[in-house]
């Protein structure tokens, strides 16, 4: 699908869906409970769609109620036998990877798309010494499960993305022995802050060192419980850089004690000279003079391509430093931020673990690609609006692993 984006002002109230990274944690929790849990302000991604499918396939019993609610029956003993899919979604891959690990039987993890061409090894290198028998495909996908972890002290590198660690905690979990989840050089500890949250609401502790330690009683059971799924900052920040960027845009929904580690993208709009307003309904952004800045994305990578928007557009030069984190994701991120926004004018460059953005660039009209990653249209539809003769987007569809609402939202917006 292509899409022509027109130069244009944005200007109204956007309400943010809710968080799949959320609603894929609670889908899970849900499914592994005693009793029923009510889920609500579920969101339709792809990414949420895949997961509710899977834990049907797990054996949870689901039915929407008529406020839109979901009602989820949870299993009472994890099947032997598993053929799951999880579509493009990298963090269902490993939230459910690790439950399989964790679980006696033979399962199997495919998906389709992007997400067969990204790495996945952690599990092999990691957990086969501890009884897993993970097999993929030349560490890609899929990956079969033959074993069970069989120890209650685990070693593992936290520096790849802390989904791996997220996916061990709920498999364990589920274990009736205490366990010891070691990890070395943690990176994006708030996700897993995420999960623990996540997990405490359904009745599971976890006991969290220092991130270098993680430990599970084994007396804990998750329960089911009324669950509300946050609104999602990843998709904020598109509409949190259109306002700082001077769009009269009001956001509503979002909780500025959340757990979702891309809130920080608050401190970067401050940081280029942004402030950003508390109202009645929600948050608004206001700006002056945009102005070059530093920021640390390596807990937060997700943030990359809206800091991309704000950068273009300010004074002198910003440098954000987490570009190691890009390489795995539904793209080689940081290249195609490179090249994608670089046909529109703007200068970036690559330099070990940072990104060098040049702002107020001469910006011009020119054919793009997201290259299948959601995060990549959606900031260059942003961008685009600023640009007079506007931009035409390849593959605007892959919005809809996050945000399938995002294209109707930004007609409502655009102002001509």
């Amino acid at each position: 699908m292509k899409r022509l984006v027109k130069g244009s002002d944005l200007q109204g109230t956007i309400h943010i869906p809710s968080s799949k990274s959320d609603g894929q944690r609670a889908l899970l929790c849900a499914a592994l409970s005693k009793g029923r849990s009510i889920l609500n302000q579920l969101g339709s991604s792809d990414d949420e769609l895949a997961m509710l499918r899977n834990i049907q396939v797990i054996g949870a019993k689901v039915e929407e109620k008529d406020d839109g609610s979901l009602m989820i029956a949870g299993i009472h003993t994890f099947p032997e036998y598993l053929e799951l899919n999880v579509g493009e979604s990298g963090l269902g891959l490993r939230l459910l990877a690790g439950i399989c690990a964790t679980q006696k039987g033979n399962h199997r993890i495919a998906g389709v798309g992007s997400i067969l061409k990204r790495d996945q090894s952690f599990f092999e290198d990691n957990l086969n010494k501890y009884g897993a028998e993970v097999i993929s495909n030349q560490g890609k996908l899929p990956l079969e499960f033959g074993g069970q972890i069989k120890v209650d002290k685990l070693d593992v590198d936290g520096s790849l993305s802390s989904q791996y660690i997220s996916g061990l905690l709920l498999g364990l979990a589920l274990n009736v022995n205490s366990s010891t989840l070691n990890v070395h050089d943690l990176k994006s500890g708030p996700y897993v802050d995420m999960t623990m949250n996540t997990m405490s609401q359904f009745g599971v502790k976890v006991q969290n060192n220092n991130y270098k330690a993680f430990q599970l009683n084994g007396e804990d059971s998750f329960l089911g419980t009324n669950y509300m799924v946050e609104s999602d900052w990843s998709s904020a920040s598109y509409w949190l850089a259109a306002a700082a960027l001077g769009c009269d845009v009001e956001i509503k929904g979002l909780d500025l004690k959340s757990k979702q580690a891309d809130v920080k993208f608050l401190e970067a709009l401050e940081l280029a000279g942004c402030s950003v307003l508390e109202t009645e309904n929600g948050l608004e952004v206001k700006t002056s003079v945009l102005n070059g800045f530093e920021f640390d994305a390596t807990n937060c990578p997700d943030l990359f391509p809206a800091l991309v928007v704000v950068a273009s557009k300010c004074n002198g030069l910003t440098k954000i430093q987490g570009l190691s984190r890009l390489a795995n994701k539904e793209s080689d991120r940081g290249v195609v931020l490179q090249q994608e926004f670089g046909k529109l004018g703007v200068e970036i460059k690559l330099d070990e673990d940072y990104m060098l953005i040049q702002g107020n660039s001469q910006l011009k009209r020119a054919k793009v690609s997201s290259n299948h990653d959601h995060r990549i249209a959606m900031s260059l539809a942003i961008l685009g609006t600023t640009i007079v003769d506007g931009i035409e987007i390849e593959h605007a569809e892959a919005v809809s692993k996050s945000y399938p609402e995002f294209w109707q939202h930004l007609d409502e917006l655009s102002v001509s």
